[in-house]
């Protein structure tokens, strides 16, 4: 008796899927003012990448080391994101827990928005619905674009590679192209990308 080995995703887009995810994980969060507010758009990258590998898990049935390889991380992040505690980081961001647990927090949220996008029937079925609120910070959003755009990419990766599969890309109304030319190659990973992406638009804007 033979099998079929799934390669595909169970239903749905994965890029979409991961987005809502986030998005999802951003409402949970009490939205992007709030995390302006305090100061924690440093999570967005964790937080894109997370939502990434738990539908990748999930719903594409990938095993740790494959998504390390299409993502660009560790085996081990991805482990710590997939087997984080949800209910302990659930406690931690509702303040019941006085010290930062050990679990991988961007991955307990990933997880619970996941979660609850899937007992509500919404992952795969409802286009992404974005508040007022949100539009008006979506330039924060972008960590999911480059992480879309860029998935099983092999890094290090130079400039000619990211300026193919991120062309026509605008990030807060500077086109990518223009961004990529300002920064140093190699670049190693996924994360460093976002990273020097995002140093360069602190730069610019101050």
């Amino acid at each position: 008796m033979g099998f079929e080995v799934i390669t595909k995703p169970k239903g749905g887009d994965i890029d979409k899927m991961a987005e809502k995810v986030f998005w999802e994980a951003i409402r949970m969060l009490g939205g992007l003012k709030k995390l302006v507010e305090y100061r924690n758009l440093t999570w967005l990258p964790s937080l894109a990448e997370a939502a990434y590998v738990i539908v990748l898990k999930n719903e594409a049935m990938k095993t740790y080391g494959e998504i390390a390889k299409i993502l660009g991380i560790t085996e081990q992040t991805v482990r710590n994101i997939a087997t984080a505690d949800e209910e302990e980081v659930k406690k931690y961001i509702e303040g019941e827990l006085e010290e930062r647990p050990k679990e991988h927090i961007a991955g307990g949220i990933a997880k619970l928005a996941y979660k609850k996008l899937k007992e509500e029937g919404r992952l795969d079925t409802e286009e992404i619905e974005l508040k007022k609120e949100e539009m008006e910070v979506l330039d924060v959003d972008w960590a999911v674009h480059v992480l879309a755009k860029i998935r099983g990419l092999d890094f290090p990766v130079s400039k000619e590679q990211l300026m193919e599969r991120l062309k026509g890309m605008v990030i807060k109304g500077k086109k990518i192209e223009e961004i990529l030319e300002k920064l140093e190659y190699p670049i190693k990973t996924p994360a460093e990308l976002l990273h020097r992406i995002k140093t360069h638009l602190a730069e610019q804007s101050s």
